[in-house]
């Protein structure tokens, strides 16, 4: 069973974000890079299943420039067997993303699509649901614990109210929670390994996809200061001061 995992090139969890002074993005000049956390989780958990002998062969999939390359040789170095960017210059949304894995999952035979199940950098959580409705394949989202048997995968999901326990037939798409595990550090002879791996591009075109049109951003900004908090002597007061501001 071939394993496909998704992972992001993302601004590191660890810096301060800050938005250009004209208000057109997002600083990324200098700023270190990284591969998104929810990824990195869903990597781990398909190098774990294949070190379980469930699975055959991990392959880690990015699209976008050879800039996603870095984001790619760490996947290999944490041990997956082979990466393939998806080679394009343009910024894609959710369902060209989900188009994009669909055509790579039904091209690499996959019996699981294993994907963050977001990026922390546009928050959108809607690819590996996209995905799973075009492969028509089960889903199961927000995995905090996997469970690989045969054909079928049994997934606990955390759920508003708690947890929830599926059983889905694969091939399905799973992705992960923070809680799912906890990534495993790289090493230098990885990192050595990795660099002889093979490394494939496809382009973006070749899989059926295209960028289309993107929505119109009109400004970014940074989050106002939060302003100092108010003292009240009693629920009256609090109340009165709520009524002031207009939230009750």
């Amino acid at each position: 069973m071939k394993i496909l995992v998704g992972i992001k090139r993302a601004v590191d969890y660890n810096v301060r974000v800050r938005v250009k002074s004209d208000g057109s993005g997002v600083e990324t000049d200098g700023v270190k890079m990284s591969v998104n956390p929810f990824d990195e989780i869903a990597l781990e958990e398909a190098l774990r299943i294949k070190e379980a002998g469930k699975a055959d062969e991990v392959i880690v999939v990015s699209i976008g420039n050879n800039d996603v390359q870095q984001q790619l040789r760490t996947g290999l170095a944490m041990g997956a067997d082979r990466a393939i960017q998806v080679e394009t210059g343009d910024t894609l949304q959710p369902l060209t993303v989900a188009r994009v894995f669909k055509a790579l999952a039904e091209r690499e035979g996959a019996g699981i699509v294993l994907l963050g199940k977001q990026a922390i950098d546009d928050d959108c959580n809607q690819v590996g649901q996209m995905t799973a409705a075009l492969w028509g394949r089960p889903q199961a989202t927000f995995a905090s614990k996997v469970v690989i048997d045969g054909t079928t995968a049994t997934v606990t999901r955390e759920v508003d109210g708690g947890l929830e326990t599926l059983e889905v037939d694969l091939p399905a798409v799973i992705t992960s929670d923070l809680r799912l595990n906890e990534p495993r550090f790289v090493k230098l002879p990885d990192i050595m390994k990795a660099k002889r791996k093979p490394l494939d591009v496809v382009p973006l075109d070749e899989l059926g996809g295209h960028a289309g049109a993107a929505p119109a951003t009109g400004r970014h900004a940074a989050p106002a200061p939060r302003s100092r908090g108010v003292m009240v002597g009693d629920t009256a007061a609090l109340v009165a001061e709520l009524k002031n501001r207009g939230l009750v």
